[in-house]
């Protein structure tokens, strides 16, 4: 076995974060959250939603996320680059230590 594969991936250590997600009005139709978890490959658990029929404001999502730390980074770029509001909260345990 060679030093490169006993030595594990920093991007491969399990990441928790808790954040608040603000979903702008025009995605409310879409399955985003559904998305973020299919497409990064990660554990998205709702732990509180506001949003209601009325699309004239944005719906809000308390989540926490988890899985490999490369994986929780690229799924928190993902909601970034759809402009969709990302607030990280306080947590005694982020990154799995």
């Amino acid at each position: 076995m060679s030093h490169e594969s006993a030595e594990k991936n920093p991007g491969d250590r399990h990441t928790q974060v808790n954040i608040l997600v603000q979903i702008p009005k025009q995605y409310q139709q879409d399955p985003i959250i559904t998305q973020l978890a299919v497409k990064h490959n990660i554990q998205v658990n709702i732990l509180a939603a506001t949003l209601g029929t009325d699309t004239t404001v944005s719906g809000w999502f308390d989540l926490q996320i988890s899985g490999p730390n490369q994986a929780v980074k690229d799924a928190l770029l993902y909601l970034e680059d759809h402009n969709i509001g990302v607030y990280h909260k306080k947590s005694s345990e982020t990154d799995g230590w």
